[in-house]
């Protein structure tokens, strides 16, 4: 059973506009005093309205998009209410018209309209790939609502005369890169070829593997080689602590580990790396557990706030999870991904604030959108992309990336950098990261996107 609907008031233009353009002004610098508004209200930038009453109603999903040119690339337009007209038009005393409702557009995607409106979940309780617009229409991978940002940055730009600049990041760097490690086990490499062995009736294999189980250390068990491979190309990372060691209430698994007793050997291992929250199954919907897995994790780590927080699993439910975490001090999430698919859950490449549509304002938090998870990248019930198709297959979502000064979130769990991974296994995290450090980006952490974009 989904939770019910929060009581919301329909949203009006005046908020829409609002909420967009503090996105907008946060995505480049200086951005000019120029008025914005819907055409009736006479500003400089004058938007042709094209929701109508969509915005006053429960549907998930808007009519089809049109598809516009915008910088070499098809772009879908939603709430497009003039298709034949230009996109701009500029008249003699020296505005512009926007003939699509970039506006309505981007509060649609930035918001997390369709996911609060829409009653599709998977076994996991979240909102699938499949049933969302970046699927349906085939745009996961472009980040649409910067594109609505630089249409509207032309518009500026043709009226003031001036260039406007995206924000940049440490060390004048044009874009960054968040690389995050989710720590769900650290001693069961073991298992998966143990249980090979079983299913083959190769009982000294299987003997062998248990050997060497209780007399080596284990492959995961791995923290201080994740952190060194980071620190192979100048960066640092961020480490998500799981405090639950006992499975969900639905059977799923949490960490494999006790947090309180390795906690000094992870310390060790990490240095002073960033450590964030990742909490456990049904802690996404339930406050007084997350409540409590928050205050184990500060008290094993001795820190006053936990700045950040992943839900294991990827775990979200839209009609709760805002809230809850709204309530509690942490600075950001970085849930928000596919896990069906790497790219743009909200069709934006830069942290943002989701819409809390019951107090008809932003959510303090900041999002910053999970891009990229190893999962992701070849699993049964994901992708299954070969190990030389893995970075092919990014570049072009990275290349847009890069061309508005965003952040790219890599998850790649200690697990994987298993040598025995030949499949979304250290190899493919380090021609990532290659291709990353070739692109002089800026490596960040949490806490630095926060301090930056604030």
């Amino acid at each position: 059973m989904l939770p019910p609907l929060p009581p919301a008031a329909p949203v009006s233009a005046e908020t829409r506009l609002a909420y967009v353009l503090e996105h907008f002004r946060r995505a480049y610098t200086a951005v000019p005093d120029v008025r914005i508004g819907y055409a009736e209200a006479q500003g400089q930038v004058q938007i042709v309205e094209g929701s109508k009453a969509f915005f006053t109603q429960t549907q998930p999903y808007p009519p089809a998009p049109n598809c516009r040119e915008w910088l070499g690339q098809s772009i879908p337009f939603f709430f497009d209410a003039a298709p034949d007209k230009p996109l701009l038009e500029w008249v003699p005393d020296g505005r512009v018209f926007i003939h699509a409702d970039i506006i309505a557009a981007a509060f649609y995607l930035l918001s997390g309209w369709q996911e609060l409106f829409s009653e599709e979940r998977d076994r996991h309780g979240r909102f699938p790939y499949a049933a969302s617009v970046q699927h349906r229409y085939g745009f996961v991978t472009v980040p649409v609502v910067n594109y609505y940002f630089d249409v509207l940055k032309t518009a500026l730009e043709q009226i003031t005369g001036q260039q406007l600049q995206p924000r940049q990041w440490l060390q004048a760097a044009q874009w960054a890169a968040f690389v995050t490690h989710d720590i769900d086990n650290l001693y069961s490499a073991w298992k998966t070829p143990a249980k090979a062995a079983l299913r083959r009736g190769d009982l000294p294999d299987f003997f062998r593997q248990v050997g060497q189980h209780l007399t080596r250390p284990d492959a995961w068990d791995n923290l201080a080689e994740v952190r060194a491979a980071v620190a192979s190309y100048r960066a640092k990372s961020t480490f998500f602590l799981l405090p639950e060691h006992r499975p969900g209430a639905n059977g799923t698994p949490n960490a494999d580990y006790r947090l309180a007793n390795v906690w000094p050997k992870v310390a060790a291992a990490i240095g002073g790396a960033e450590v964030g929250l990742h909490a456990s199954i049904g802690r996404a919907t339930h406050g007084g557990n997350l409540k409590q897995e928050t205050h184990r994790l500060q008290r094993c780590t001795r820190q006053n706030s936990v700045p950040g927080i992943r839900f294991h699993y990827l775990s979200w439910e839209p009609r709760l999870t805002p809230t809850l975490l709204d309530s509690f001090l942490f600075d950001y999430d970085t849930t928000l991904g596919f896990a069906e698919h790497f790219g743009f859950r909200n069709s934006y490449c830069l942290p943002f604030h989701l819409f809390d549509f019951a107090q008809n304002r932003p959510y303090r938090f900041l999002e910053v959108p999970l891009t990229v998870m190893d999962a992701t990248l070849h699993h049964p019930n994901y992708l299954q992309l070969a190990p030389d198709e893995v970075l092919p297959a990014l570049r072009p979502m990275l290349q847009q990336i890069e061309r508005f000064g965003g952040v790219c979130t890599l998850l790649w769990h200690n697990e994987n950098f298993d040598p025995a991974n030949l499949r979304n296994g250290p190899r493919e995290f380090h021609r990532i990261m290659s291709y990353l450090r070739s692109r002089n980006v800026a490596f960040v952490d949490g806490q630095d996107i926060c301090e930056m974009v604030s």
